[in-house]
């Protein structure tokens, strides 16, 4: 029987390559043996380890209220252990049999994480007790004795790796050492610290930090440009099981133990893993609005749900769009102690081929060729920036980095994007490692219009160098109003700094096709806008388009409108409205033109975030000139109304409602509700049958809040008809 057990385990062994003597450690989930007894040589038959120093208890002070987890600002993380942040000093106690002798006593600490712990790579970590703690050092010094206790002050070091740690105390004998027992209650988790000055992501300001690290609920601005809506999501990085979920998705990426101190490292992995192209990673993504056997991802009210689901099924999670990645990156970063914010670029480049131009081809009647058309507009498009030195690269470049977990385009072989530095970015600098080229472009491509003619020669007719990447925002700190940061990307437009930039960036070999074509002479003399009526849902409304004719001549425009139904990515789905006109343009006069678009005309091929984009194409008959300009708009969608009714109180049961008028000229079928709040609730979901129209949806529930503070409620509400409908509110939890 011996015999086989022993070729059992030989089995179970990993296999090694040749290059090295130890496999791979990359998983924070597999636990080494560690010996309780481990002998110099023979020992005495006299021997009895109860004469000598014994462990009776550890304890770790890891209740919320006290010290440890107030002190590293983790009292908020829904777990039973010990969660600390590096680089600072957090306080133990170990009961021993007898008082501690320090003369003839001799105890460690041994922190071990993975299966195959190591010192050189930072998996293993010996502490032996000392009389001074040196900063951002692992260390460990006795502040208190009391009868057979003594109180530690541990000290970890500020570069070390971010994870769960297990922890032994090794007590010297003359025959070997004595250890305790492999004992989960004193697993310590170890967090990155923007608190630390020797942290890599340290962050100077407490009001960034409470709401970059420790704010578990923000806000996603979408919609467009012309039409700025947003919405709250849940983060949620507090919640339980969360930050396992978080340490999961390294394993998963196979991120080496020794490389996990390093947020650089991590945010590249993680940028990977968050998307499910080529790693089987966390979200499955799906731009064609049919979302069979999955969640649409406008329904998703926050990242728990889907960080549990996929730590629990290791299968992708269905579905998501670029807000949805970026929420859950957001909650990953946070979770681990790196500050991080969820940004919004409109009108964002999609740039296949990264020449820093998006190319429009028109056929030779002036309308968009779709089937040429390789590129694409965005009408906004959500990354993460987060925080941290760059030791890689020269000085300067540390602070906001991008990074997207969006699947867009392949880096390095896989699809993932950053970190790229913010500030490398807006000065050109590209050649500063990751994918800052991709991302300089998405914030600064020029629009080029480009028609056939019938011998096959291309002819510039228009550049529009102003609607890429017109407006970068962010959550305000401490508040939900919007912040504009589009100037940490991007210098004044036609600024000599932003020509500077270009050039810089051209430089390091951002392909740029010049503009200077000698056939390209625009019309200078007409000016050409168009405005949408705001409209909501199931309703008509107008476009106009003026002509300015600032000169002396008399001009006729044929004029073509083309109005398409698009995903957000700009990806047209159908024309639905097609309007051609003959403008009559007097000389150094304005004219406006109406064009009427009827909601029966939209509403049944219209997708879930009710986009539309508009062409104008005109061409000056007497100069055969081309005008061209394009535009987004967005439908205004009804909204849901959350109540709380009664007192709301840490630990009392109090009663949430939801309410929803159906605003269309149809019955809602199949109708999913929506509703979280970290802290609050877990998501609850119901689903409706029918809502016929112009009648009223009440849904009720109950619950009971955990923690008191300012709390936020999050609802969703979604059916094939109709997506994107969200409400919130705000609630005072009181204190019991």
């Amino acid at each position: 029987m011996s015999e086989r057990t022993n070729t059992n385990t030989e089995k179970k062994k990993p296999p090694l390559n040749g290059r090295r003597a130890v496999p791979s450690n990359n998983s924070n989930d597999e636990e080494n043996e560690v010996p309780e007894m481990e002998a110099f040589g023979l020992i005495p038959r006299g021997f009895n380890p109860k004469d000598y120093l014994r462990v009776v208890d550890i304890q770790m002070f890891k209740e919320p209220h006290e010290t440890n987890k107030q002190q590293h600002h983790t009292d908020k993380y829904y777990s039973p252990k010990l969660i600390v942040r590096r680089g600072q000093p957090f306080q133990i106690q170990i009961d021993f049999n007898r008082p501690y002798r320090p003369e003839t006593d001799q105890f460690w600490l041994e922190y071990l994480i993975g299966r195959y712990p190591q010192q050189n790579k930072g998996t293993y970590i010996p502490i032996l007790i000392g009389d001074v703690l040196k900063p951002g050092e692992w260390g460990a010094k006795i502040t208190h004795k009391e009868n057979n206790s003594v109180r530690l002050s541990i000290m970890s070091s500020a570069t070390c790796i971010i994870g769960k740690f297990r922890l032994y105390i090794a007590v010297w004998t003359p025959f070997g050492i004595l250890r305790t027992h492999r004992n989960p209650a004193t697993d310590t988790y170890i967090l990155f610290n923007p608190w630390c000055q020797q942290d890599a992501v340290y962050l100077d300001d407490e009001k960034e930090r409470e709401e970059y690290v420790l704010n578990d609920v923000g806000i996603v601005f979408h919609g467009n440009i012309n039409d700025i809506k947003l919405r709250s999501w849940s983060y949620g990085q507090f919640e339980e099981n969360i930050l396992d979920a978080c340490l999961f998705l390294m394993d998963k990426a196979e991120l080496e133990l020794s490389g996990r101190g390093n947020p650089i490292k991590i945010c590249r992995v993680a940028s990977a893993v968050i998307n499910s192209r080529d790693d089987d990673g966390v979200i499955a993504g799906s731009w064609d609005n049919t979302y069979t056997y999955g969640v649409p991802p406008s329904a998703w009210t926050g990242s728990v749900d889907i960080l549990l689901e996929y730590y629990s099924s290791k299968q992708p999670v269905r579905y998501g769009q670029c807000w949805v990645f970026a929420g859950v990156f957001n909650t990953f970063l946070r979770c681990l102690g790196i500050p991080a914010r969820l940004v919004t670029n409109y009108s964002s480049a999609h740039d296949n081929n990264a020449n820093l131009q998006l190319d429009f081809f028109l056929d030779d009647e002036g309308k968009l060729d779709t089937k040429l058309t390789k590129d694409s507009v965005w009408n906004y498009h959500c990354w993460n920036e987060a925080w941290m030195t760059r030791p890689d690269l020269p000085v300067g470049f540390g602070g906001w980095q991008v990074v997207d977990g969006t699947p867009q385009e392949t880096s390095d072989g896989m699809y993932r994007c950053g970190p790229a530095s913010v500030q490398a970015i807006k000065h050109g600098h590209v050649c500063f490692q990751f994918d800052a080229p991709f991302v300089y472009a998405e914030v600064n491509g020029d629009i080029v219009y480009s028609r056939r003619e019938k011998n096959g020669t291309q002819v510039i007719e228009n550049i529009d160098t102003t609607h890429i990447g017109q407006l970068i925002v962010t959550k305000k700190v401490g508040s939900d109003g919007m912040m504009e940061i589009t100037e940490e990307y991007k210098f004044q437009e036609g600024s000599e700094e932003e020509r500077l930039a270009l050039e810089t960036a051209v430089m390091y070999g951002v392909k740029k096709q010049t503009a200077q074509d000698p056939a390209y002479q625009p019309q200078t003399d007409v000016d050409m806008v168009f405005q949408v009526q705001k409209a909501v849902l199931g309703s008509d409304f107008k476009v106009t388009i003026t002509f300015r004719n600032k000169s002396r001549n008399y001009y006729t425009a044929t004029t073509y409108l083309s109005g398409n139904i698009v995903f957000y990515t700009g990806v047209t789905k159908s024309e639905f409205k097609k309007h051609s006109f003959s403008a009559k343009l007097e000389p150094s006069s304005s004219s406006a033109f109406d064009v009427l678009i009827k909601s029966s005309e939209y509403m049944n091929d219209l997708l879930d975030q009710a986009s539309f984009h508009f062409f104008v194409t005109a061409r000056i008959n007497e100069t055969g000139k081309i005008l061209a300009m394009q535009k987004a708009a967005v439908l205004e969608i009804p909204t849901l109304q959350v109540k709380t009714k009664g007192e709301t109180v840490a630990g009392k049961e109090m009663s949430v409602t939801v309410e929803f008028i159906n605003p269309l000229k149809q019955a809602l079928e199949n109708v999913t509700l929506r509703l979280e709040g970290p802290g609050v609730l877990r998501t609850m979901k119901k689903e409706f049958r029918q809502i016929p129209m112009n009648s009223t949806l009440i849904w009720e529930v109950k619950c009971i809040p955990k923690q008191p503070g300012l709390r936020k409620l999050i609802a969703s509400l979604n059916c094939d008809a109709l997506r994107h409908v969200y409400g919130d509110l705000t609630v005072q939890i009181q204190k019991p």
